[in-house]
């Protein structure tokens, strides 16, 4: 595939301001009102994930926060559904591949769920 089947389409001789984004890694035009899902369908290849099981890309699909095909990580939120954020500039965007990776807190900072207290030791 050499590009896109989506584009934005413009009213003739309307001027609009581009906003800048990255996309792993990519400086990406963007404008005002857009959502970021948007945004990653205009791109060659239109995937936001890769599924964990077999890998196969994922496309935005709803549009309007149902399908959860849309979930990539924004300025460092993982599983972030990008139908449903306007871009900024600025932000940074990654496809997400496979499962997420959560981060485990480390023993020391854990929080007993019995007393509240951190480091699981009871007073």
């Amino acid at each position: 595939m050499d590009a896109s089947m989506f584009r934005k389409l413009h009213d003739p001789g309307a001027t609009v301001p581009a906003l800048t984004l990255t996309i792993d890694g990519q400086t990406v035009s963007a404008e005002p009102g857009d959502s970021i899902a948007a945004v990653l369908l205009r791109l060659d290849p239109p995937f936001s994930r890769t599924t964990p099981v077999s890998g196969s890309p994922r496309t935005p699909y709803c549009m309007m926060g149902v399908c959860f095909e849309c979930l990539a990580s924004v300025d460092g939120v993982a599983s972030t559904q990008t139908c449903l954020v306007q871009v900024r500039g600025g932000m940074r965007v990654e496809r997400q591949h496979g499962r997420r990776a959560l981060t485990m807190a480390a023993p020391e900072d854990a929080v007993d769920p019995r007393d509240g207290m951190q480091g699981g030791v009871s007073p």
